[in-house]
């Protein structure tokens, strides 16, 4: 992978073009990040940058372009293609109508309205979705890593096209755009199909981007919502690091090893061994100011409160004894190997690429990504063990029926 700063006649100031020059990959795929996203946004209208993204809400202003962008490509917003230099222009272009002068209609906005109403209703039909939402709630509070993205039904219904237009007037200016490409396209030839394709006359906004407060998490604490189900669904989660904090690869290994698979402690103590779920598993998420990581577990009601104290148990012995060097070595293996599998996809590369420049890092190949996993030590890991996995930091959410509250 090579990765330039660009900016070559584009306003705003200069931005890494980052991109993956992949010999193997036929095509290239190449998105636009906005920095303004639902973290800058404050009130629960945080559902307008949602539904900003949508290309449907946006119409495009030469749709006969658009279709004939859709037939080459397939499906006009992921925008892979086989021929770089027979569309290139054509799908730059494209998104730049879409990205820069979106239509907004009201009957636009009307008509995704309905489908993002819909999408509420989906997940609130889908019960391990909607108690992860329930949990971002209940830990963050009124910040809003604490609201849905979708938003919810009165927010959607209230939005207006005032307020999509003041988003985007604020927030989608070549100084707050990351474009990443990914395969077989040169840097270079990228810069010059954006200038020749009108990127480089999209006048700057000149507005900073919306700081929120630094999240403070909810002190922990153990919730029921009572609903009539098969199943109770249980999430243990706790404040974790953020992106940038270099223990973030050790934090990861820790996670996987405790529930990231068939061969972790929860799966083979809570599944294999006690038969009290299908479903548990580890996550963790790292954002630019904080982090999460935690438990999820779905089980009969009757079992609840079994399965709620086998995670416990797990929990509390990796946060006093940390984990042996055996089995900390076998981790690393399985780590690297999960890393060095996902930059197979040539969107991996992708997404990594623009990620990068999203949290102003150093771009870092794969062998020394590799290396920082073999150097995590017993100390480092302990100490993160000691630290957030505690079970009593945890806030915990039970969705199901009352006599299961966990």
């Amino acid at each position: 992978m090579t990765q330039k700063r660009g900016g070559r006649g584009l306003t705003g100031r200069p931005r890494w073009q980052a991109h993956c020059r992949n010999e193997r990959a036929r095509r290239p795929v190449l998105p636009e990040v906005i920095r303004q996203g639902a973290s800058g946004k404050t009130g629960h209208p945080i559902v307008v940058s949602a539904l900003t993204e949508d290309p449907e809400l946006h119409g495009v202003t030469r749709l006969q372009r658009a279709a004939e962008l859709r037939d080459v490509v397939g499906r006009v917003h992921r925008l892979a293609v086989n021929r770089y230099d027979y569309v290139a222009g054509l799908q730059t272009d494209v998104i730049g109508d879409l990205v820069f002068r979106p239509l907004l209609r009201a009957s636009d906005l009307a008509l995704e309205r309905k489908v993002v109403l819909e999408e509420i209703s989906m997940v609130d039909d889908t019960p391990d979705d909607l108690v992860f939402e329930l949990h971002n709630e209940a830990m963050w509070g009124k910040h809003p890593y604490g609201y849905s993205i979708l938003g919810t039904r009165e927010t959607v219904s209230a939005l207006s096209v005032r307020d999509l237009r003041d988003l985007h007037e604020r927030a989608y200016h070549p100084e707050h755009v990351v474009v990443a490409v990914s395969g077989n396209v040169d840097h270079d030839s990228l810069l010059e199909t954006l200038e020749r394709t009108g990127w480089s006359d999209i006048p700057r906004g000149n507005t900073p981007l919306v700081e929120t407060e630094r999240p403070n998490a909810v002190p922990a604490q153990t919730l029921h919502v009572d609903r009539d189900s098969t199943q109770t669904h249980l999430v243990f989660g706790a404040p974790a690091i953020p992106h940038g904090d270099p223990r973030r690869y050790a934090m990861t290994l820790i996670s996987m090893l405790l529930g990231g698979g068939m061969s972790s402690r929860l799966f083979q103590r809570v599944r294999e061994e006690l038969g009290l779920a299908y479903s548990v598993f580890t996550y963790q998420s790292f954002h630019a100011d904080a982090g999460v990581h935690g438990v999820y577990v779905g089980t009969a009601p009757e079992n609840a409160e079994a399965a709620a104290d086998a995670i416990r148990t797990e929990l509390r012995l990796v946060a006093e004894q940390g984990i042996p060097d055996a089995e900390l070595a076998a981790g690393k293996s399985q780590l690297k190997g999960q890393i060095t599998l996902s930059l197979e996809s040539v969107s991996s590369r992708m997404y990594r690429a623009a990620a990068v420049e999203l949290y102003n890092e150093p771009y870092k190949p794969l062998d020394q990504l590799l290396a920082e996993i073999d150097r995590i030590d017993g100390d480092t890991v302990a100490a993160i063990c000691r630290e957030f996995f505690a079970p009593e930091l945890h806030t915990v959410l039970s969705l199901g029926p009352a006599a299961s509250a966990a």
